[in-house]
């Protein structure tokens, strides 16, 4: 087994004819669709959404 942690100057650069376009998926209404596939108010929305992160409260600590 290797520890990759250890390798911190390692960095992946790509040409552009390398690239592939990557497909976001998102849930909406209780299952999953590509973002692609919504229709220009859907996709107004989804630019919009904010992104956050839960701190965790000092009592289970």
């Amino acid at each position: 087994m290797t520890d990759l942690s250890v390798q911190t100057n390692f960095k992946v650069e790509l040409k552009d004819e390398e690239r592939t376009r990557c497909e976001v998926w998102t849930r909406v209404m209780g299952y999953h669709r590509p973002v692609t596939s919504f229709n220009v108010g859907k996709k107004g929305e989804f630019a919009e959404r904010k992104f956050f992160e839960e701190s965790r409260s000092g009592c289970c600590q």
